[in-house]
């Protein structure tokens, strides 16, 4: 199959581990409706959260990201009791409201121009070509009610994708 875009690998990160306390912040956290700072220790504070790491809006890896979110269903279940699944990118939230309401999401997404998130995560990915742009590269982290890393991904080449299933997984050992 011929490829429109190459694979590159990614240079080795250190983000935070299954078993660690994943790092606090606050950001704007967008709606359809709306944006307010929030902290993600107020989201843990009210149960688990998957919080999911993808390029701007727009991109084609954040779009399948989120197609698969929506297709699995996750935080809207029943099993999945308080679990809420949040994203986060260096999109404003001009643009994150626009995406929301285009898409019809149901999920909240931070923004985070400044990548100053995915920097304290050490999930940084430099763009190609772009000098001084970076944006955080796909990762999903399941936090608990003590921001502790339940299941951790990162992509270690660009593109790349969680494996759904073993996210899947995690969500059921809650």
């Amino acid at each position: 199959m011929e490829l429109d875009f190459e694979v590159v690998d990614l240079p080795a990160v250190d983000p935070p581990a299954v078993g660690e306390q994943a790092p606090d912040f606050e950001r704007p956290l967008v709606t359809d409706e709306y944006w307010e700072d929030t902290a993600l220790s107020e989201l843990t504070a009210e149960g688990p959260v998957l919080l999911v790491f993808h390029p701007m809006d727009g991109d084609f890896p954040t779009t399948y990201i989120w197609n698969e979110i929506r297709d699995r269903n996750w935080g809207h279940r029943e099993t999945d009791g308080t679990l809420q699944v949040v994203g986060l990118s260096i999109s404003t939230p001009y643009e994150h409201k626009t995406t929301i309401a285009q898409r019809g999401m149901d999920y909240r997404l931070f923004s985070d121009p400044k990548n100053g998130v995915a920097e304290a995560y050490d999930i940084v990915n430099d763009l190609d070509g772009m000098a001084g742009i970076e944006e955080p590269r796909p990762a999903v982290f399941l936090l608990n009610e003590d921001r502790v890393v339940q299941y951790a991904w990162v992509a270690d080449e660009w593109p790349d994708f969680p494996d759904y299933d073993d996210i899947e997984a995690a969500l059921a050992d809650l």
